[in-house]
């Protein structure tokens, strides 16, 4: 079971973490996807959105026992700890994107670890969502978003990049980024087309409402 693909059929796929998600945000990515996956206590969260998940994967460790009887024959239990229950996930869901629902919220440590798994999977889309942002990895060379004046844009890179970014408030070109260096977490596109180019992945954020955007602009380039 450990190195079985668990979703085969899907396009799209909402995996559901334990953090908190409200029953609209989950409700409005529904009717986006083809199947709901909850990681493991993301189960509690579907549960209480009166919504079934197509599986529940994880190590279990955090799922109540009312999911855990409710979603019986939908669990699959992945007991090994060498990776987060996100990449348990994701490694056995094939489908072409995946949104990432429920994994922003409360500890930092687990955000980057959601980070770190999607610059090991890098090929993969994978788009994180929350009340407030959603953030995927653009990779080498060129992303173009068309947004309305004043929408924030953030680039942050995850490895060295040499990046380029126009149709924002304050541009730059062939501008070396790194952790330890020059981001971009606040710029603000002028209205119209945003252009971005890296020779590497970085992470690219906006506000969530433009995950329509993102998703179209993303899948297209890829």
């Amino acid at each position: 079971m450990v190195n079985k693909t668990i979703i085969t059929d899907c396009n799209t796929v909402c995996l559901v973490g334990g953090a908190a998600a409200s029953p609209a945000l989950i409700s409005a990515i529904n009717k986006r996807v083809d199947a709901l996956v909850a990681v493991d206590g993301g189960a509690d969260t579907l549960l209480q959105a009166g919504l079934t998940p197509r599986a529940v994967i994880g190590d279990l460790d955090s799922l109540s026992e009312t999911a855990r009887e409710k979603f019986a024959e939908q669990l699959w239990h992945i007991p090994e700890q060498s990776s987060t229950d996100f990449e348990k996930a994701l490694t056995r869901i094939d489908a072409q994107t995946v949104i990432a629902l429920g994994f922003t919220g409360g500890r930092l440590d687990h955000q980057l670890s959601v980070l770190s798994v999607m610059r090991r999977h890098a090929q993969r889309r994978v788009f994180v969502v929350d009340e407030y942002d959603v953030s995927t990895l653009v990779g080498v060379g060129q992303t173009t978003l068309h947004l309305p004046a004043g929408t924030r844009v953030s680039v942050t890179p995850i490895t060295p990049a040499k990046v380029s970014l126009a149709g924002v408030q304050w541009p730059f070109a062939d501008q070396p980024m790194e952790m330890a260096g020059f981001t971009s977490p606040s710029n603000a596109a002028l209205g119209g087309d945003v252009t971005l180019m890296s020779d590497a992945p970085v992470l690219l954020t906006l506000p969530q409402e433009f995950l329509p955007t993102l998703l179209q602009a993303v899948v297209r380039e890829k």
